[in-house]
Parts: structure tokens; sequence; C-alpha cells
């Protein structure tokens, strides 16, 4: 058991990266306004997002390289677009994560100093771990991330199914004003995360790679399917959740950090019991840390990468220079925007289905291309699947534009 979970890694960075604000508030949200009527669309962009993440991995174990080298070997123009890309909305996201990551630790552990404060200390711990311990550390501390909220947030689904009288409903619904779509296309947007997740998974499994030279192809696609599979539970799992504690209560939640935290926190402990506080606790805030903490680590070493394949020059300062950029430029947003939270998550989430057709046609072109050996090359099944992928996501994104233009 030991040594396959050491075997482990890039898959459960994945899992904490994607396992944040599509889980915690977004399936939260869900729940309470949708009851399980949206679990049609929780299913259906898992299900065709999944190949386009997998693509990550596949590509790196077979090719020894990332996504990043695979694109520039498409043109400089697909990296270029991909940096633009990136810079216009990591920010956007860090800040999302951070605030909320922030408001639960106002919440949890103590209203002494401001929420504001509590953001430079988070960002602090994160870029401790990250510039002291690197990957290895990361690597390790994300297990014990995901197992303590794996358990956390089975037990709380557990304890708030005995405690509530309605039954569940599996009856789906489609959204139908504009309202209600702006939200499925953002529910849909970060479930599980962006498709540029897929690229970060890459570089994971890189660093995985010279670290353990016995993580090949078969255990890194495990790796993804452990991670993947998890992510699609815990968000079933929190749709429930909001589905049992708030569907049909009339409440809502706020925009501002703080008081979101306390809603959460309140709505749980109010329904279960104060008993309940801690372990609705322990899975929030570890749902949101560990978002926090790989997407500090993500950005910065996709934007050093990036840079450094355009210009052919390895910049050995450049991670330092991007985490610290990236942090710095989160605290300056929160400042300005902490009190509009579901303003940040929205416009982050609705961005991120928007650029998800161009992640998921590179992946799949550089994947079925001369540029990845032929026997790593996808099957005729996660060929059809792509497509199908591409479409879904097309398509979508162009009725959510049809809508809102």
């Amino acid at each position: 058991m030991r040594s396959n979970l050491k075997k482990l890694g890039p898959g459960l960075l994945f899992a904490g990266a994607a396992i944040g604000v599509s889980h915690l508030v977004q399936s939260t949200r869900a729940g309470a306004d949708f009851g399980l009527g949206l679990i049609w669309a929780l299913l259906l962009v898992n299900l065709f997002k999944y190949p386009f993440f997998q693509y990550g991995p596949r590509y790196a174990s077979a090719t020894g390289e990332s996504l990043l080298d695979g694109y520039k070997k498409l043109g400089k123009s697909v990296l270029w677009t991909y940096l633009i890309l990136t810079f216009a909305t990591m920010f956007t996201i860090q800040t999302a994560v951070t605030i909320v990551t922030a408001g639960l630790a106002y919440s949890l552990f103590g209203s002494f100093i401001t929420i504001e404060v509590w953001t430079i200390v988070i960002l602090a711990i994160c870029l401790g771990i990250l510039l002291i311990g690197k990957y290895k550390l990361l690597d390790k501390l994300i297990k014990i991330i995901i197992i303590t909220l794996t358990i956390s947030t089975i037990a709380a689904l557990i304890f708030s199914s005995f405690n509530t009288t309605s039954g569940l409903q599996l009856a789906q619904v489609l959204p139908k004003n504009s309202i209600e779509i702006g939200f499925l296309i953002a529910f849909m947007g970060w479930m599980p995360a962006p498709l540029d997740i897929s690229i970060w998974h890459s570089l994971w499994t890189v660093e995985k790679q010279k670290d353990d030279a016995d993580f090949t192809l078969k255990t890194a696609l495990f790796d993804f399917n452990i991670g993947y599979l998890g992510t699609i539970i815990l968000g079933i799992c929190f749709v429930c959740l909001g589905t049992l504690i708030m569907y049909n209560s009339g409440a809502s939640f706020s925009n501002n950090a703080g008081e979101f935290a306390d809603q959460l926190i309140t709505m749980y402990t109010d329904s279960l019991g104060n008993w309940s506080y801690i372990i609705i606790g322990v899975a929030a805030f570890t749902t949101m840390f560990s978002t926090t903490l790989t997407t500090l680590d993500a950005s910065p070493r996709a934007m050093h990468k990036s840079i450094s394949l355009l210009y052919n020059t390895e910049y050995k300062k450049g991670y330092l220079f991007w985490i610290l950029f990236l942090a710095c430029g989160t605290i300056c947003i929160f400042l300005f925007f902490a009190s509009e939270m579901g303003l940040l998550i929205k416009v982050a989430t609705i961005l991120s289905f928007i650029t998800a057709p161009f992640y998921g046609i590179i992946n799949y072109i550089l994947i079925s291309g001369k540029h990845t050996p032929k026997q790593w090359q996808p099957s005729v099944l996660m060929h059809v699947l792509s497509i199908l992928g591409i479409l879904f996501l097309v398509g979508f994104s162009i009725w959510y534009l049809s809508i809102i233009l």
C-alpha cells in the first residue's frame, strides 16, 4: 500500500489543483440552486474533458518532455498563444482561489487578524513550501492533504445524510434563462478544472520522472486516473452536500470572502450540530489550501518554461521571478476585489471554459501527430471521444457567447 502510494504524484497534484473552487463553491452552489439537477453536466463535462487532461501525462511519459515543448514543435505561435492566455488569466485564477482560502482561515482560525493579512500569511506559507521544499515536498504534502480532504468530505456527506428529512431527487434540469445558463457555463468551466491544467500535469510528470525512474507511462496513466476519478467522486459529494443542506432553503451565498466562509461553515453546523465544525472546517480548508498551493506552483512553472522555450535560454531565476510576481499580483488584486469574490470566480471560470476549445484542439493535434511515438498515440475510442469533446466544448462556448452578446 505504501509503495503504491509512493508511486503516485502528478495525478494527486492534479486532483489538488482541481478540487477547489469548482467543488467547494460551484458544486455546492449547484446543489443549493438545482438540487441534483446538474449532475448530468458534471458527468458530461468530466467525460468530454477526460482525453485532453490525459494527454498531458501521456505525452510527457512518452517523450520525456512537457506539453509546452510539444507546443513549440507545432509552432511558436501556439506557444505564444498559450503564454498570452496564461498571463491574462493566472492572476484572476490565483486570486479567486486564495480569496476563498483566506476567508476560510479567517472563519476557522480566528478573526484576530484581517482577511487581507490571512491572504499574505497563506501565500507566505505556500511560497515557503515551494521555494524551500520544491517539488519533492509538494509531492509528499499533497498526498496527506488529498487523503485528509477525501476522508473529511465523505464523512461530512454521510453525517449530513443522517440529519436530513428530505430525500434526494434525481430529476435532471436544463437551465433556461441567461442567469442560469451563465452559472452552468461557469460550473462546467472549472469542472473538474480548467483544461490548461493538462500542461501543469505534464510539467509535474517530467519532474516526477527525474525523481523516480520507474514512473513509466503505465504508472503515469494509473496515477492520472486515480486523481481524475477522485475529482469526480468529490464533485458529486459537494453537489449532494449543497442539496442536502441548502436546496429549497431560500438561502444564498455572499460574494464577500469572509461572509461566504462563515455562511458555509454555519450552514453545515446548523444542520449537523456544532460537533461537525472540525470535520467541515478541515474538509473546506484542505480543499482550498491544496488548490492555492498547486496553482501557485504551476502557473510560474509554466510561464518560466514557456519563456525559456521561446527565447532558447534557461533563466536560472525564472521560476522565482514568476512565483513572486504572481504572489504580489494576487495580493494587489485581492486588496481591490476582496468584496467581489463571486464576480472574480465567475470571470475566472467563464474565461476557463471559453478558452478550453483551444487547449482541447492543440492537445489532440499534438498527441495524434508525428511528435508523439506511434505506440503511445490514443486508441480509436480516445480519438472518437476527443472529437466529440472538441465539438462539445466549441458548441457550449458558442451557445454561451450567443446568449451574452
